[in-house]
């Protein structure tokens, strides 16, 4: 960004003030590095080749972050990646400007670039970090990690593990990253699935545990599109928090566990399997299952279980929105393979859907095929919003909202827990409630990331 002339007087003000002062008082603080890097790692099993990936520090996932609730979190952004790039906290409520999207909350950073991220972490959870410039095909290359955030009081656990599941669409002759990121089919489809299933970059992830050994996982979905849907094999499990907000009652996980791209989840599990045995966390298949996380128990924590877990602390701002006198909006999904879009408008005309394909749009709100020059809505702060969200197509679409969470209205009225993506179902119609808390211009897209980019991204403007 080109300085004004007014920071350049502020600048010069500032030199000439310095001339006066000890010249220690001016030392620049070191600001930790996060580099966005191409780099070879063995991702599939020794008897092929290294892939190339794109990671932050090299690595897949990326370096985990962890800090503490409230503290301040700061990293020198650099990359050295052939393409621009942005760093997107998913999740974190903090100041529209540090919130990473390329071409609204701030330029994208050319390569060879820098940009510093500053914020507090105002709450605690799992959150994760990504790219978000052309991310369709960023985060496919393995650009992600995960961002911890600890509450002040940790849970009664013995451990925790940092969970990150992802997919990766592979050539199975070179053992390369398939580079067709834009692929029609997949972007007019459910979006980029891959043929590789990992969790932390591994796809036979193994973990020590004992009998009656009590964990956190901290489960992030990572991928382009795939949704995970998990069960519990020789655990006992609670759901204490989703996407990093603390639910007010554990609720003991008895079914299919779904996590579309983008949630979060975090479980309390008692590990059950006897010595000698598996437990794991089960990937529930079309055809078969098969072990997302194996593991395998070798002594006892303890020859008797403890009580169910209490709830985690909550966060700042959870309180309930009040619906009376809400603000009404209405956002339309259409569009896609087998859909019922005749036309939309794209560069401000309308043009009939053969016309969108060919441009690469095969996706719409309310009847735009692109990021609008205006907001979707311009709210107030303090106001309080009744979003419907008419899915209009066959496909499922994880919507995410940036800079706040919302609640999910049950048909009864009842208000879900707070998250900041949700999962719509194909021909489904939802509907959220938020508070308008935090100023600035936030996205609001499909975290499918393929439909993002042919179609499916709006923002809401805060002021």
């Amino acid at each position: 960004m080109t300085p004004t002339r007014r920071d350049a007087l502020k600048l010069a003000g500032l030199a000439g003030l310095g001339a006066g002062l000890p010249r220690g008082l001016f030392a620049a603080e070191e600001i930790p590095e996060l580099a966005a890097q191409v780099a070879r790692l063995q991702l599939l099993p020794d008897s092929y080749p290294q892939t190339e990936v794109w990671g932050y520090g090299g690595t897949i996932p990326g370096r985990e972050i962890r800090v503490g609730q409230g503290q301040r979190l700061r990293r020198r952004f650099v990359n050295d990646l052939p393409q621009a790039s942005s760093i997107h906290w998913h999740g974190i409520r903090i100041d529209n400007a540090m919130d990473g999207v390329s071409g609204l909350t701030q330029d994208a950073v050319a390569p060879g670039g820098t940009f510093d991220y500053d914020f507090v972490t105002p709450d605690a959870g799992t959150y994760w970090y990504h790219a978000h410039n052309r991310s369709w095909e960023q985060v496919a290359r393995g650009l992600h990690g995960p961002l911890i955030v600890e509450e002040a009081g940790a849970p009664d656990v013995d451990r925790e593990e940092v969970l990150v599941l992802d997919d990766w669409l592979l050539n199975p002759e070179t053992g390369q990253i398939d580079d067709s990121f834009d692929h029609p089919m997949m972007m007019s489809h459910g979006g980029r699935t891959g043929n590789y299933v990992t969790t932390n970059g591994r796809y036979n992830l193994s973990l020590p545990v004992r009998r009656h050994e009590r964990l956190r996982l901290r489960l992030i979905n990572a991928s382009n599109a795939r949704i995970f849907p998990l069960k519990l094999s020789g655990l006992e499990g609670w759901i204490v928090a989703l996407d990093g907000m603390p639910l007010a009652t554990p609720a003991p996980v008895e079914h299919v566990l779904v996590l579309g791209p983008a949630q979060r989840t975090d479980l309390i599990v008692d590990v059950l399997a006897e010595e000698g045995e598996t437990a794991d966390l089960v990937h529930v298949g079309d055809a078969e299952n098969f072990s997302q996380v194996v593991f395998t128990v070798s002594g006892t924590a303890s020859q008797t279980r403890r009580a169910a877990p209490v709830a985690l602390p909550p966060n700042p701002k959870m309180d309930l929105p009040d619906l009376a006198g809400a603000t009404p909006l209405r956002l339309v999904m259409s569009g896609g393979a087998m859909g019922r879009m005749d036309s939309a408008i794209l560069n401000g005309e309308r043009m009939a859907f053969r016309e969108l394909a060919a441009a690469g749009r095969f996706w719409a709100f309310n009847g735009v095929a692109e990021m609008t020059d205006t907001p979707l809505a311009d709210l107030g702060l303090g106001e309080t919003v009744l979003l419907e969200i008419v899915n209009d197509t066959v496909f499922p679409h994880a919507m995410h909202l940036h800079g706040m969470h919302f609640r999910e209205v049950s048909e009864d009225g009842a208000l879900g827990p707070l998250r900041d993506t949700i999962l719509v179902g194909g021909r489904e119609t939802r509907e959220i409630a938020f508070t308008v808390d935090n100023p600035g211009d936030w996205l609001f897209h499909c975290h499918m990331l393929g439909h993002a980019a042919s179609g499916m991204t709006t923002w809401v403007r805060v002021t």
